[in-house]
């Protein structure tokens, strides 16, 4: 996985990284978004255009940033 969407996407739900997704690799959970690692290319387009900074490269989440990984994981593996 590239890209994982972290905390400040939980409740926000500010849909901009869906409109701009070239592989529509991103879906909406319960509480936030979460971006397939399966399907994603990897092209960044996400990250540019979140209002609130939720979107982060998995080799520079901070430790606290570690659950959202888990959470995308179990996400798409009950699909």
């Amino acid at each position: 996985m590239a890209f994982v969407i972290t905390s400040p996407c939980e409740m926000e739900k500010a849909a901009e990284c869906v409109d701009v997704c070239p592989v529509d690799c991103i879906e909406e959970g319960k509480d936030q978004f979460y971006i397939d690692p399966d399907i994603c290319i990897n092209c960044g387009a996400c990250v540019s255009v979140c209002p609130v900074g939720a979107i982060v490269e998995d080799l520079e989440m901070l430790p606290a940033d570690e659950k959202f990984l888990e959470k995308a994981e179990e996400f798409f593996k009950n699909k």
